[in-house]
Order: C-alpha cells, then sequence, then structure tokens
C-alpha cells in the first residue's frame, strides 16, 4: 500500500492543488458558483477514484455529494464523513501567497481548505482508490461530504433525518481534527460544542458628531465592551448566570490522563509569538482548550474604520461571540441564558439585539469501541507508537446529530496539526500529513474488518 502511495505521491497532490483552486467559501455568496464547482469536483474525484454509485444530493442550501460502494452486504460499513467548504480567507493581506493559489513551501501545502477539511477529506478519496487499485477494500463504503460545515452544517440535519436507510453504517469516520505532532500521533475522544451569535447595540438615531455629542449620549462601542467585559470575571470565568451548572467536572484521575499528553508550553508560547497565555483559572492551558467552556469575541465592529481619523460617535456596535461547550452542556440552553443576561445588562441608554447563529453539542466517543481500537492500531500501524488519546477543543456540530439519529458512534482521526493554522492567513497541511493519513486509512480498513469479523464469531 505504500508503495502504491508513493508512487502516486505527485498525481495525488496535483489533484489535491486543483481541488483547493476553487474558492468555496460558504459564508459568503459571491462564492455560490464555486462552491458548487467544487461539489461537482468532489463528485468526479470520488468517481475517479473507482466508487460505484455517485450523487449530488440537493439541499435547501448547497449540495451534499453522496458516494456509495457496496462489495458486500454481510461486510462492515463505513461512513466516511467530511466537508468541502472552506472558511473566508480574509485578512488578504496576511497571507505570504494567495490563498487559493495553493502552493507547496518546506514540504506543506499553502492554501485556504489545505487542512480544513479539503485537503483530509481528500485523503479519504485516495486512501480508497488505493485499495481498489490494490484489491485491498474490506469493506462497504459510503461517502457524505457536505459544502456547509463552516456555517453550521444547517441543512445536512434534514438530510440524515431523510435518508436514515441510505445513510445506514457501522461506523463513522471522520478526518477534520489534529494530532500533536508528526512523531506523536494521537486520537481525539471527543469535541466540545458551539453557541454562535451576534449582537447589536443601538444608540442614537445617527452617526453623530463626538465632540458635540460626546459625553452626554451613549456611545454604542464604549457601551458594548464594557458589556463584553462584563462577561468574565477576574478570574476568567464566566458570569452568565447558570452557564456552568450542566458542565461535566473531570476527576483528577481522568485530568491526570489528559496531562500525560506531550505539550511543551514554550514552544506553544513561540510558535503563537505572545509572552504569557491566558484563561480560566486553576486550569492547565491544554485544559483550558479542550475539556472547560470559553467565551470568546470573534468579531467586533462599529463607527468609522477607514484610513486618517473621524471624529463620530457611531449609532450602532456590533460583535460575534462564540461559546465552545464541553459534555452536559447543551448549545440550546447557552444561547438563550447568554440572551436573557445580555439583554438584561444593558444600560436604559441603548437598545440591544441578540441573533443567534448556530450551534452544536459536545460529544465524547468512547475507547474501548472495535472503531476506536480499529483506529489505534491503525494509527500505530502507520505512525510505529500508539497514539495518545486526546479531548480536542474545535467543534464539529454534526457528530452529536449522528449519534442522535443514526445511533452511530464517528471516529476522530484527523491528521492536521494544532499549527496548521486553519481560519487564519496562511492555512497549511504537511505533505507528510497528507500521505501518512492516506496510509493510516487503509490501515483503519484492515483492522475494522478483521476485529468486527472477530467480534461476529
Amino acid at each position: 500500500m505504500k508503495a502504491y502511495i508513493l508512487e502516486n505521491k505527485h498525481r495525488f497532490l496535483a489533484e489535491l492543488m486543483e481541488l483547493l483552486r476553487i474558492p468555496s467559501v460558504s459564508a459568503d455568496p459571491k462564492y455560490k458558483d464555486s462552491v458548487l464547482m467544487t461539489a461537482e469536483f468532489v463528485k468526479k474525484s470520488l468517481e475517479e477514484a473507482g466508487v460505484k454509485h455517485t450523487e449530488i444530493c440537493p439541499t435547501k442550501g448547497y449540495p451534499i455529494v453522496y458516494g456509495e460502494h457496496i462489495i458486500d452486504p454481510n461486510k462492515p460499513t463505513v461512513l466516511v464523513y467530511g466537508h468541502y467548504d472552506v472558511q473566508p480567507p480574509d485578512p488578504l493581506d496576511l497571507w505570504t501567497s494567495p490563498p487559493f493559489e495553493p502552493v507547496i513551501k518546506d514540504d506543506k501545502i499553502y492554501a485556504r481548505g489545505a487542512c480544513d477539511d479539503k485537503g483530509q477529506m481528500f485523503m479519504h478519496i485516495k486512501a480508497f482508490e488505493a485499495m481498489i487499485k490494490k484489491e485491498l477494500l474490506t469493506c462497504n463504503v459510503k461517502f457524505m461530504i457536505e459544502g456547509e460545515e463552516e456555517v453550521g452544517s444547517a441543512h445536512l440535519g434534514e438530510f440524515i433525518i431523510n435518508n436514515k436507510q441510505k445513510l445506514k453504517a457501522d461506523i463513522i469516520l471522520i478526518s477534520d481534527t489534529a494530532m500533536i505532532a508528526n512523531d506523536v500521533p494521537s486520537i481525539d475522544t471527543g469535541l466540545r460544542g458551539l453557541s454562535y451569535i451576534e449582537v447589536e447595540v443601538i444608540g442614537p438615531n445617527r452617526d453623530l458628531h463626538s465632540g458635540v455629542y460626546g459625553g452626554a449620549v451613549a456611545n454604542p462601542i464604549n457601551v458594548l465592551c464594557e458589556m463584553i467585559a462584563s462577561l468574565k470575571d477576574k478570574d476568567r470565568k464566566i458570569t452568565i448566570p447558570g452557564f456552568y451548572e450542566d458542565v461535566q467536572e473531570l476527576s483528577l484521575d481522568e485530568r491526570e490522563l489528559l496531562a500525560a499528553a506531550p505539550f511543551d508550553l514554550t514552544e506553544y508560547k513561540k510558535d503563537l509569538g505572545i509572552v504569557s497565555v491566558d484563561g480560566e483559572a486553576h486550569f492547565t492551558t491544554p485544559e483550558r482548550a479542550s475539556i472547560r467552556p470559553t467565551l470568546d469575541v470573534n468579531g467586533i465592529w462599529g463607527g468609522y474604520i477607514g484610513e486618517g481619523a473621524k471624529t463620530v460617535l457611531p449609532s450602532k456596535a456590533y460583535a460575534k461571540i462564540s461559546m465552545r461547550l464541553v459534555p452536559n452542556q447543551k448549545s440550546e440552553k447557552i444561547t438563550r441564558l447568554f440572551k436573557e443576561h445580555f439583554e438584561k445588562m444593558a444600560p436604559k441608554s441603548v437598545e440591544v439585539k441578540v441573533r443567534p447563529h448556530h450551534g452544536g453539542e459536545p460529544v465524547v466517543t468512547p475507547t474501548d469501541s472495535i472503531g476506536y481500537q480499529a483506529a489505534f492500531n491503525a494509527m500505530k500501524q502507520a505512525f510505529g507508537k500508539d497514539p495518545v488519546p486526546t479531548r480536542g477543543g474545535g467543534s464539529i456540530p454534526i457528530v452529536a446529530l449522528f449519534e442522535k439519529e443514526l445511533g452511530l458512534k464517528s471516529i476522530l482521526m484527523g491528521f492536521g496539526l494544532d499549527t496548521d493554522a486553519i481560519h487564519s492567513p496562511n492555512e497549511h497541511f504537511g505533505v507528510f500529513n497528507f500521505l501518512k493519513g492516506i496510509e493510516t486509512i487503509t490501515y483503519f480498513y484492515q483492522h475494522y474488518y478483521e476485529m468486527s469479523t472477530k467480534a461476529k464469531a
């Protein structure tokens, strides 16, 4: 298998580069044609890899690319999930090369979507191709590749509910997460949930001259900043009433197990260009980024932000706020608690509007399942050492819905690195990671088939 991958390395990379050139930004309507073009590209890639049946399934938003290859109804079925849409590339001036003109530098592929998730999704298509060409495919395979993950998977839930028979499988395999390092393989055993909200603070009925009205009329930007600042206390705990009441607290033993994962604080700060870390008191940096809930401002604007000066007291101010959630917290409840608290705390001098965007639930996957053990063995075979179980800090909202509607657990076997700058300028994905991911995925199918067959015997 490794020989086939190496023989086709340059073709695999060339095909990925072609995919990365298509600007499939789902959040911005101006990219609509490109997003639809990407769906067609993914469908064609599945067909060329040897998938027997492929189709583009329309939704009320962007379509889902579905593929199905059944070799024997009695054999286990793996459902592969990924997404072909990407984050907006802004700010463009911080990219060292254009975001949709992929380049390879220092053995890394630089482009928007290189890691999240085009590169990782494409590994599964190439792994399938390798298994077909070498006649080593041991399981039935289904592909479900969506185009709205970066905007909350708004229509995937309806698709799943309406297509349960079509999506029937034994396990879901996802590569949309990271591992610790190229020499420290790891598998995520959980993800945080998400509540994403936009707030608007409204003051006077028009922008005002700050010399004539400043000090006498509430400034919406000032008010918004004060309100946001009050959402955390001096220990960086979130002050929304009821926010922590459902949080699942880990035992000391569980925290010690997570602490066993390698982590270099000095290197962490050096990579980010910071002098000191910050976060909730009494928790380590890895814990703050995985097992604790968060509240962060993702964007804030209002007034005049152009070149030069304009002494204006703005009429409105806005912010986008995300809250990452941990097991037992519910996104709908947290969204409601935030809305109630934010509206209640607003001074009478302004009006406040809270608009929920999207959310998702936190998930934890068992480490004693056949799926996890197959992933563990595949990682060990590919990397030559045992993978470390970790908790992911990000969110894949649809994973909880998979479990609820399909009754299936997901295996989170990602090959990115936290340093790959996903969602940021200069996103990249290692050539090593791309090729090693293809190899490891093929091993997963072998181990999953063997372990599933043994369990049924």
